[in-house]
């Protein structure tokens, strides 16, 4: 089992950027994909990057490719969501979420283990 506890959320200007964190707890990190979903108000929760295991595998959702960075590093238990050029329409909440098997990264179903959320706010 693992615990997910996301961070560097907060309010920014549209084209600037944040970094999110994503400190998981356990000793097997290493063990699980790593996704970055979000949520607005009335809509649904949305893909919006993962990373395999070691980090060989990327996947991004059309919206955010080339502009947001997913990475991790094992040795801190900690995934990473770069993000710059924020647009108004990327305000959220940020979720992490781990799984040891995932065949479909994109779906949220498919991940066991989520985080608390972190608030992006994007004024245009």
């Amino acid at each position: 089992q693992v615990q997910l506890v996301e961070s560097g959320g907060g309010l920014v200007q549209a084209g600037g950027s944040l970094r999110l964190s994503c400190a998981a707890s356990g000793r097997t990190f290493d063990n699980y994909n790593m996704g970055w979903f979000r949520q607005a108000p009335g809509k649904e929760r949305e893909f919006v990057a993962a990373i395999s295991r070691s980090g060989g595998g990327t996947y991004y959702s059309d919206s955010v490719k080339g502009r947001f960075t997913i990475s991790r590093d094992n040795a801190k238990n900690t995934v990473y969501l770069q993000m710059n050029s924020l647009k108004s329409e990327d305000t959220a909440i940020y979720y992490c979420a781990a799984d040891r098997f995932i065949l479909v990264f994109t779906a949220p179903s498919n991940y066991d283990y989520w985080g608390q959320g972190t608030q992006v706010t994007v004024s245009s």
